[in-house]
C-alpha cells in the first residue's frame, strides 16, 4: 500500500507540471496576438499619417497650381485691358488725324467762299444763295468743333500766327496783327492752320 501510494505520487506531481503548463498556455498564446494586434495598429497609424501627409501634400500642390492659374489670368486680364485702352487711343488718333486732314481741305473751300462773298455782284439772288452756302459751311465747322484763331488786333503769337510781313502801321502797337492775309482755325485744342498775318512794329 505504500508502494502505491508513493508510485501515484510521482504522477501527481507529474501532472501537476503539465496541468501548470496547459494553464499558462493560453496566456502564452494569447501574447502573441496581443503583439500582432499592437503591430498592426502601429501599421494602421502609420497609414494614417502616410495618407494625411500624402493628402496635405496633394492640397498644397494644388493650391499652388490654383495660385498660379490665378496669376496667370490675372496678367492675361492686365494684357486685355492694355490691348484694349492702346487700341481705343489708336481710334481715337486716327479718327483725330483724319477728322484733321477732312477740315484742311474744307477749309480751302472756305476760304474761296469768303473770296466770293466779297467780290462784287449784280445778281442780288446768286449772293444770297452763296451767303446761305456759307453760313452752312460755318455751322458744320462748328459743329465739329473748329473754330477761328482771333488775329487781328491781337498780339503776335508765333504759336497761333505766321508772320509773312511786318508793317509799320501807327493805327496799332508794336507787335500787334495789323492785318490777315489768311484766317487761321483750330480744332478744339490742335491748332490745323495758322493764321497768315501781316504783324505791326
Amino acid at each position: 500500500m505504500a508502494d502505491e501510494k508513493e508510485t501515484k505520487k510521482p504522477e501527481t506531481e507529474a501532472q501537476q507540471p503539465e496541468d501548470a503548463k496547459t494553464e499558462n498556455a493560453p496566456e502564452e498564446a494569447a501574447a502573441p496576438e496581443t503583439k500582432a494586434g499592437e503591430t498592426k495598429a502601429a501599421d494602421g497609424k502609420d497609414d494614417k499619417k502616410k495618407k494625411k501627409k500624402d493628402l496635405k501634400d496633394a492640397l498644397a500642390q494644388k493650391e499652388a497650381e490654383l495660385a498660379e492659374q490665378k496669376d496667370q489670368h490675372l496678367r492675361l486680364m492686365a494684357e486685355y485691358q492694355n490691348y484694349r485702352n492702346r487700341t481705343t487711343e489708336e481710334k481715337k488718333k486716327i479718327y483725330g488725324d483724319a477728322k484733321v486732314d477732312c477740315v484742311k481741305e474744307l477749309l480751302n473751300v472756305m476760304d474761296t467762299f469768303e473770296r466770293a462773298l466779297e467780290a462784287p455782284c449784280a445778281d442780288e439772288n446768286y449772293k444770297k444763295g452763296v451767303e446761305l452756302t456759307f453760313t452752312q459751311i460755318q455751322k458744320a465747322f462748328e459743329k465739329l468743333g473748329v473754330t477761328e484763331i482771333a488775329a487781328l488786333g491781337e498780339t503776335f503769337d508765333p504759336n497761333l500766327h505766321n508772320a509773312i510781313k511786318q508793317v509799320d502801321d501807327s493805327d496799332y502797337e508794336s507787335d500787334k496783327v495789323c492785318e490777315v492775309f489768311q484766317k487761321g482755325y483750330l480744332l478744339g485744342d490742335r491748332l490745323i492752320r495758322p493764321a497768315m498775318v501781316a504783324v505791326s512794329v
